[in-house]
C-alpha cells in the first residue's frame, strides 16, 4: 500500500463533495492486479502501474488530495474493499452481480473474453463449450466468473485463483477450457493450445464508488471517465503501458 500526495488542482468543486470522495483526506483507490491488461507491478520497484493506475493519479489531482493505492490480486476482493467504504474508488467490470452497494460510470475500457483449448480439442466454436461434461476453468469472482455462471446452463465452472491458475488448469488437464481475457490466453497458444475464433463476451471497464456517496458524487466519477476518453488520456495510457486487444469505450 502506497501513500503519494498529488499536485493539488482548482476543481471548483464543493469541499463537501470532495470530502465524499476522500473522507479520510485522501482518495483511497482500489486496484485489481489480477486483470494484467490494467494494473500490474513495476519490474524493478514494485510499484503498482497501469491504466487503472494512472486514472486513480488524474482524478485525484483533479480532488486536490493525495491518493493511496490498495492493491489485491483478485478482482473479488478488490470489488468488496470499495463496497465495504475500505476504498474509495475502484476499476471493475460492469455487471449486475455486483451492483448491489456500488455505483458504475460508464466504461472506459473494452475488453475482449475468450476461450483457450488443447489444440487437439474437438470444440470449434464459443457456443460448442457448454456441454455436458465439459468443464471450464475462471478466475473466482472475475467478470469472466460473473457472466458464465449465467450463461453455461451444461458445462462445469471450476473456479480457481487468477489467470495463472486458470492456465495451470488446464496445462494440467484439470479442464478441457480456459476462459479470461484474450490477450492473456493469446500468449499462452502454441503448438499445445489454440484459441477459439471471436470472443464469448466483452467486458466493460468502469470506475465505481459506494452508493452511499451519493448520486452527485456518481456523476462527478461519471464526467471524469468521459473526460478521460475524449482527451485522449486512455488511450495514451493504453498505449504507454503497451496495452494491446483492448479499446477505449465509445462516450457514453
Amino acid at each position: 500500500m502506497r501513500k503519494q500526495k498529488s499536485p493539488t488542482m482548482n476543481t471548483h468543486l464543493p469541499p463537501p463533495l470532495v470530502a465524499s470522495f476522500a473522507p479520510t483526506g485522501v482518495l483511497r483507490a482500489s486496484i485489481n492486479l489480477g486483470n494484467p491488461i490494467l494494473a500490474g507491478r513495476d519490474a524493478a520497484s514494485g510499484e503498482p502501474i497501469g491504466v487503472s493506475v494512472d486514472l486513480a493519479r488524474a482524478f485525484a489531482q483533479q480532488l486536490g488530495v493525495g491518493i493511496e493505492l490498495k492493491v489485491f490480486e483478485k478482482a473479488a476482493a478488490s470489488v468488496e474493499a470499495v463496497r465495504a467504504e475500505e476504498a474509495d474508488i475502484g476499476f471493475f467490470a460492469i455487471d449486475p452481480a455486483r451492483s448491489e452497494g456500488l455505483q458504475f460510470t460508464a466504461p472506459y475500457v473494452l475488453i475482449e473474453g475468450s476461450y483457450l483449448v488443447p489444440s487437439g480439442s474437438a470444440l470449434k466454436s464459443n457456443e460448442e463449450v457448454d456441454r455436458e461434461g465439459m468443464s471450464v476453468a475462471v478466475g473466482s469472482g472475475s467478470a469472466y466468473d460473473l457472466f458464465l455462471t449465467r450463461e453455461l446452463k451444461k458445462a462445469r465452472i471450476e473456479r480457481v485463483a487468477g489467470a495463472k491458475g486458470v492456465i495451470a488448469a488446464l496445462h494440467a488437464g484439470e479442464v478441457q477450457v480456459a476462459a479470461g481475457i484474450r490477450q492473456v490466453l493469446e500468449a499462452e497458444a502454441s503448438a499445445d493450445w489454440r484459441m477459439l475464433p471471436g470472443r464469448f463476451m466483452v467486458i466493460q471497464q468502469a470506475m465505481g464508488t459506494p452508493a452511499s456517496r451519493g448520486t452527485q458524487a456518481g456523476a462527478v466519477l461519471s464526467a471524469f471517465v468521459e473526460e478521460m476518453k475524449a482527451s485522449g488520456f486512455v488511450a495514451q495510457a493504453l498505449a504507454r503501458h503497451k496495452v494491446q486487444g483492448a479499446s477505449v469505450a465509445p462516450a457514453a
